[in-house]
């Protein structure tokens, strides 16, 4: 007689059997291209509710049980003011995916957002550094979160668009400000499609956005609609149209940088030119062509 799975366990089976290529893989060999796990870790997993994290939640889950080599997982919420509604749907989804979930309160949206400068701006590097202090604090030497392929390729036009320079998000980096602690982005590899259509085929609903700014934002009016990342995000899906493979082009090119092309760029906060070795790179061919003659 054929045994009856539950809930928590098709939904298992869908990243493992159905998303196995577009979703398992994919995150697998982001975690082992870029040594984003190693044995022993004790790895923060940082739930806000939305998609991203809580399909990372799962996958980080599976991996701990039937990955290679033994390491810890926490699955850590913060609570930075969720209304009633939205928290009892983090509870709730989290209950159906299996994930035992711990959650911590905390005064952001409050603090941030009594600001009158940049609240967004505040509410980030708050969120963060409340992260990383409380991972800390459980023994994790690492949290993860849930930034996806489509992320770093948006972040890297926005800064050429918007911030006059080419910058990326990379896969892994060390704390500034707690050492010995890591942050982790194991969806580095996985679309966001992908991720909404594993969601939709397990029929789970979750948080859009749980900021109480922009939730009393209308999506017609021109603050919500203005944002840089959902411009961009749309210039991007219309060239898609043209060029399918538009996204995986942008990634690859950040990995085969050519800065014998560069006029400029920065490295550990020091600015360099290619002025630098350029006058250097012609003194040999000057000579190759003394010894021709």
């Amino acid at each position: 007689m054929a045994r009856t799975l539950g809930e928590t366990q098709l939904i298992e089976r869908s990243i493992i059997k159905k998303y196995r290529e577009t979703i398992w893989h994919p995150f697998i060999d982001a975690v082992q291209k870029y040594e984003l796990v190693s044995e022993g870790d004790r790895i923060a997993v940082c739930i806000s509710g939305g998609k991203d994290s809580m399909l990372l939640a799962k996958l980080m889950q599976e991996l701990s049980r039937h990955g290679r080599f033994p390491f810890e997982t926490v699955f850590l919420c913060m609570d930075p003011g969720y209304t009633p509604e939205n928290r009892e749907r983090i509870v709730s989804n989290a209950g159906r995916l299996g994930i035992p979930l711990t959650i911590e309160d905390s005064k952001i949206f409050d603090i941030a957002y009594a600001q009158d400068h940049s609240p967004c701006y505040l509410c980030a590097k708050m969120r963060r550094g409340w992260l990383y202090s409380h991972a800390k604090a459980l023994g994790c030497n690492k949290i993860a979160l849930g930034h996806h392929f489509d992320d770093v390729i948006e972040t890297t036009v926005m800064s050429m668009f918007y911030s006059s320079e080419i910058r990326a998000m990379l896969p892994k980096l060390h704390s500034d400000n707690f050492e010995g602690m890591e942050l982790i982005r194991p969806l580095y590899k996985v679309r966001e499609d992908d991720i909404i259509a594993w969601s939709r085929y397990n029929h789970l609903e979750f948080l859009q956005c749980a900021c109480r700014f922009t939730e009393g934002i209308s999506k017609d009016s021109v603050n919500y609609g203005g944002s840089k990342r959902k411009r961009v995000k749309e210039l991007l899906k219309g060239l898609e149209k043209e060029t399918p493979d538009l996204k995986t082009s942008v990634f690859n090119s950040l990995h085969s940088v050519c800065l014998d092309t560069m006029p400029g760029w920065t490295k550990n906060g020091r600015e360099h030119s290619f002025l630098e070795d350029y006058y250097e790179a012609e003194k040999p061919a000057v000579r190759d062509a003394e010894t021709e003659d």
